[in-house]
């Protein structure tokens, strides 16, 4: 894969804004990255260069933290679902357009941020745990494979169950982890990751975690309902620049 000059000078200022941000609040990266790396270029090239910089960064975060009995331990079903699903999406991907999914996603944040106001309610996530897992880990993995963003199912369903910070973080980013390898594999077997992808993507990956690791010290600084607030937040904005996407066709 052949990037001029311009190309990676813009790929490399994404990257790095995008995982200062993960490493400082433990999420964010591909919520980031995929809609500013696709103002420069189609959403399958963002995709194929973000695959490493992700797993690079979601590896180094599910270590993190310590209490995994509490996160993975509790929740790998979770995870397991979302590499499932990724795999679904990723095939999907590569038979119909990625902009097709893109008002699925943009309903589903809407839907959840007004679920009081219109009397929906969520407690079956809290009765039927296993159910919960399946259905939101299914649909973050698709959404991932698709349109590159798994975050705002996950964030729903952690919500819900009201998973401290900490178990929040790791259980985001395994099931990041499992269904970006998912994707990997499946882009791999496709033939679309080919070694010029792989030379292209592997130092943005290394940069990313560098950059990642530099910008997690300022994690612990930020108190738990905060943390809350500010994800309740960025689902209004992903919601919001969905639907400025579709309405820009």
């Amino acid at each position: 894969m052949e990037l001029s000059v311009t190309s990676i000078i813009i790929y490399l200022t994404v990257i790095c804004f995008a995982a200062a941000i993960h490493g400082a609040i433990g999420i964010g990266f591909l919520m980031v990255a995929t809609p500013l790396l696709t103002m420069a270029a189609d959403v399958k090239t963002a995709i194929l260069l973000l695959v490493l910089p992700t797993i690079f960064i979601n590896a180094a975060n599910v270590i993190s933290g310590g209490s995994w009995a509490k996160s993975h331990g509790r929740y790998w079903p979770l995870a397991l679902y979302s590499m499932i699903g990724s795999v679904l999406g990723t095939r999907l991907l590569l038979l119909a357009p990625a902009d097709l999914f893109r008002p699925l996603l943009a309903g589903i944040i809407i839907l959840y941020l007004n679920a009081e106001r219109i009397g929906l309610g969520f407690s079956w996530i809290i009765s039927r745990p296993k159910m919960a897992m399946a259905v939101f880990g299914m649909v973050a993995g698709v959404l991932g494979g698709t349109v590159n963003v798994m975050l705002p199912p996950l964030v729903i369903f952690s919500l819900e169950t009201k998973m401290n910070k900490i178990a929040m973080i790791q259980v985001f980013n395994l099931c990041l982890l499992a269904g970006k390898l998912g994707q990997w594999a499946v882009l791999i077997y496709e033939g679309e990751f080919t070694l010029p992808v792989a030379e292209a993507a592997l130092p943005l990956a290394i940069i990313a975690l560098s950059v990642t690791f530099a910008s997690m010290k300022l994690r612990n600084r930020i108190q738990a309902e905060t943390y809350r607030k500010w994800l309740r937040r960025l689902l209004a904005v992903m919601a919001g620049v969905l639907l400025l996407s579709i309405f820009r066709g």
